[in-house]
């Protein structure tokens, strides 16, 4: 299970979904199991919640867009790891540059440089 992310859109799913796929929507934008979602809807109208479960899930099933066919979330969003190692290699890339210039900053060239530039 991962974490929440909340740029993600919700969606219904009728490919995936029993009756109009809005258990299934739920289940993706939470990334939990269908089952999960569906048991707990079903648990939530037997112990005394089934016009709020039955009234919730109309309102959503007309306000949520489908979810197109061939819509693949993560299809363009990288790997958490390759953006990582981009990024640790950013950092040690600027570390490198970053002490190079400390180095120069600190020698003899540098100051014998500028008071060359003074003159």
């Amino acid at each position: 299970m991962a974490t929440l992310d909340l740029n993600k859109k919700l969606w219904r799913i009728p490919q995936r979904g029993k009756i109009g796929g809005v258990c299934a929507g739920i289940a993706e934008y939470l990334d939990i199991r269908v089952k999960v979602v569906r048991i707990l809807a079903i648990l939530a109208m037997c112990f005394g919640l089934f016009f709020f479960v039955v009234a919730a899930y109309i309102v959503l099933f007309f306000v949520l867009d489908p979810q197109p066919e061939n819509y693949a979330e993560n299809a363009d969003a990288p790997d958490y790891r390759a953006l990582l190692e981009t990024v640790d290699a950013e950092l040690s890339a600027g570390e490198t540059r970053l002490r190079q210039m400390e180095r120069y900053v600190t020698s003899d060239t540098f100051s014998l440089r500028s008071r060359f530039r003074k003159l």
